[in-house]
């Protein structure tokens, strides 16, 4: 295993404040139904203690299972021998009833064309073009908490409004009478309930055996791709007008070694994937590092000063955002910290040889991001909170930080994410001040993604621009 050497700090703190809030990790082996229980309660409360020292640890819980931190053999699995290790067949059937066959799900070729076809909408000029969505969604933003007062305000569903208001802008600028809310009731709704593991999971049943909290949410789902139907059908018969939006661009793609186009429902799957990971992912990294500033003061204090140094007091733009790189180390280190996809799960497909250690075709291979992050042999105090660690990103191994993935199938998104996450906390930072509210700390629970349980309270001080 490699070890990566942190930056030195630029200075040290008279009193170095306590580690954030974190998941307790196992300390003795759990059989199948205490496994059942602790991943329905917390998917992280499975990853054994010993996997933050550790290059590897395998076992057996139903099935055989080997639990991945070493960064060589993350890039094996990852980069060098993708086909091998495809998502696991857990991973499909949670998300496959919401999001179908979309390039989440889909692996081999039918996953290559539609990468293809899609890479284009995500271009550093789209992105760029969109921009001012996310920056007008900053300022409403502002808004909001500015009217709460001395209040405090859960930041938690704060930031989930606003970047579903900045996915829903980006994906139907046109409005075409989409049911923004209903969309977000069903994908919240499914989550909840349908996106825990269930026993039949665990022991690797196959899909065609009824999940029964997936039945329960069954209609709810149906009405959502419906209605996102019948809005792409709509925008395919108007005529494109202004800066184009997700789905513009979206249908206008092409497959370019193909030529072929998405139909309506591969259209749909993909929309509501982008929906989906587009606001979650975004909103779970900005209250994470929203809880972080406030948790540290001398943090928030300086990341506060370079945004009012760049902004005053207006809302970033897209311009801004290669102007504020505290901004963005503070989230660098709150995806290191809290990342929003924890554990990532692979099935193998052959023989192979991991770390030293036999790996069978069938074998389950768990990927824990969230220990990996946090491995004693891969950085100083992994549990602290230093956005200094990323001051110098060639001082970090590639495959010691994972918030996005890599290799191949690397988040197409992660630019846009960043993006919006920089304009958002550079827009709140440089106008209030935030500090705990007393007694209610976030938990950070794993369903599907590393939230914070119980929300993320605080009161905004609004604060004047330093001169």
């Amino acid at each position: 295993m490699q070890i990566t050497s942190p930056p030195p700090r630029p200075s040290a703190r008279a009193t170095p404040p306590a580690h954030p809030v974190r998941v307790p990790l196992v300390t003795a082996p759990m059989g199948v139904l205490a496994s059942l229980r602790a991943m329905r309660r917390n998917v992280l409360s499975i990853i054994p203690e010993i996997a933050t020292r550790q290059p590897m640890v395998s076992g057996r819980t139903g099935k055989r299972w080997h639990m991945v931190m070493d960064p060589g053999a993350l890039k094996h699995i990852l980069r060098d021998r993708l086909d091998d290790y495809p998502k696991s067949e857990v991973t499909k059937n949670l998300l496959r009833p919401a999001i179908g066959r979309s390039i989440f799900i889909a692996e081999g070729a039918d996953w290559r064309w539609q990468r293809r076809t899609v890479a284009p909408a995500f271009s550093l000029r789209n992105m760029r073009n969109l921009a001012p969505i996310m920056s007008a969604a900053a300022e409403r933003s502002a808004e909001r908490i500015g009217a709460a007062g001395a209040q405090p305000v859960d930041l938690f569903e704060e930031m989930v409004s606003t970047t579903f208001d900045v996915i829903s802008d980006v994906t139907f600028s046109g409005g075409e009478g989409f049911d923004r809310d209903g969309v977000h009731r069903a994908i919240e709704s499914y989550i909840a309930e349908a996106g825990k593991a269930s026993l039949f999971d665990i022991l690797g049943l196959p899909d065609w055996v009824p999940r029964p909290g997936r039945l329960v949410t069954g209609s709810g789902l149906r009405a959502m791709k419906r209605v996102a139907d019948e809005a792409i059908e709509r925008r395919r018969a108007a005529e494109a007008t202004g800066v184009p939006d997700l789905l513009d661009l979206l249908l206008a793609g092409a497959d370019p070694e193909s030529g072929r186009h998405m139909s309506t429902q591969e259209l749909r799957d993909n929309l509501l994937t982008f929906i989906v990971a587009g606001h979650e992912t975004t909103a779970l990294t900005l209250s994470w590092a929203l809880y972080l500033c406030a948790f540290d003061p001398d943090v928030q204090d300086r990341a506060r000063a370079e945004a009012q140094a760049v902004l005053g007091m207006r809302a970033a733009t897209g311009d801004d955002v290669d102007r504020l790189p505290y901004i963005r180390q503070v989230l660098d280190e709150a995806l290191r910290l809290y990342p929003p996809a924890a554990l990532l799960a692979r099935t193998a497909q052959r023989a192979d040889v991991l770390c030293g250690r036999e790996v069978r075709s069938g074998d389950t291979v768990l990927l824990p991001v969230y220990a990996l992050h946090r491995h004693r042999l891969l950085w100083e105090d992994p549990d602290a909170f230093r956005p200094e660690r990323f001051a110098d990103p060639r001082a970090i191994d590639r495959y010691a930080y994972l918030p996005f993935g890599d290799g191949p199938r690397v988040c197409i998104g992660a630019s846009f994410a960043l993006q919006e996450a920089v304009i958002i906390l550079a827009t709140l930072l440089a106008r209030f001040r935030f500090t705990p509210d007393p007694g209610r700390a976030p938990d950070p629970v794993m369903i599907l993604t590393l939230r914070p349980e119980g929300g993320v309270w605080l009161r905004a001080e609004p604060v004047a621009a330093e001169v």
